[in-house]
């Protein structure tokens, strides 16, 4: 496999990355037949340390680091992780979403027919390709990185992150290849409903020596009551089967009542979440 080329990240007068950040070559996606480029935040010592680092891949990278390039706001990781240091130090690798594409790629399996009626046509027929992008994430982007970066080889030190469909994925890539991924964060992740079926895979996958970090908001849509008690019931379902297969101290569940289903939500709460998993 080519060693992956990048970059310094230039966003243009309206950015508002901070940091070391830097932009990939683009990369192929096959099985969307698409391209995108992958986003790397390197901590403030990087270049004149030795040490390898913890890496954190994250899903919906365009809303990671950068309001310009965010759909509804960014999560200010990159200000995040420069307040934290030199106390906690990682790499973050944001990978982009595949915009209309992003339910379909984000969904391990699916089952329209778990929706109410009046929400089944915001998804249409999804054609699920999670289980292609976990191995893409897998197979192509991780070893990339730890080409190009000094990353940690412990597993203990390279995770997952994302929210909603991304908490989703995140959760599924660590059952899925446990042997990779060492901790997941997943906020307001989309369990139940149509994305049910990650019930039955953790319960099947069984315990994996793993930190697993889970939240939700109390009111995570407003307009849509019925919604937020299925995000919420989803949570907090998870979180009980987490607990019946073994986890205990390495899971944490937080409930943030009032909290809506945003970006600024997860910003809030990511500094919390990532000292957890990074220990």
């Amino acid at each position: 496999m080519a060693q992956l080329s990048w970059h310094p990240y230039d966003g243009g007068p309206d950015s508002t990355v901070a940091g070391d950040v830097r932009v990939s070559d683009s990369l192929d996606v096959p099985y969307l037949d698409l391209e995108r480029e992958l986003l790397a935040y390197l901590p403030p010592r990087y270049a004149e340390s030795d040490r390898d680092y913890p890496v954190v891949y994250m899903h919906d990278g365009q809303n990671v680091f950068d309001e310009a390039t965010s759909n509804d706001g960014e999560w200010e990781v990159d200000e995040t992780m420069q307040r934290l240091a030199p106390d906690l130090e990682a790499i973050v690798i944001a990978i982009p979403n595949a915009g209309e594409h992003r339910t379909i790629e984000y969904s391990p399996f699916f089952d329209a027919s778990a929706l109410p009626e009046e929400e089944r046509d915001r998804y249409g027929g999804v054609d699920s390709c999670g289980e292609a992008y976990a191995e893409w994430l897998v197979e192509t982007v991780v070893p990339l990185v730890e080409d190009s970066f000094r990353v940690s080889e412990d597993r203990s030190d390279r995770g997952v992150f994302g929210s909603s469909m991304g908490g989703l994925m995140s959760l599924y890539s660590l059952f899925r290849d446990p042997d990779v991924f060492g901790f997941a964060g997943a906020m307001s992740p989309a369990a139940g409903g149509p994305w049910a079926g990650i019930f039955d895979y953790i319960e099947s996958t069984g315990y994996v020596d793993a930190r697993l970090y889970v939240d939700v908001g109390g009111d995570e849509f407003p307009d849509n009551p019925e919604r937020s008690e299925r995000f919420e019931a989803g949570a907090a379902r998870l979180v009980a089967l987490l607990e019946d297969i073994g986890y205990d101290e390495q899971l944490r569940y937080v409930h943030e009542p009032g909290a809506i289903h945003h970006e600024d939500a997860w910003g809030r709460r990511f500094p919390e979440a990532i000292r957890f998993l990074l220990g």
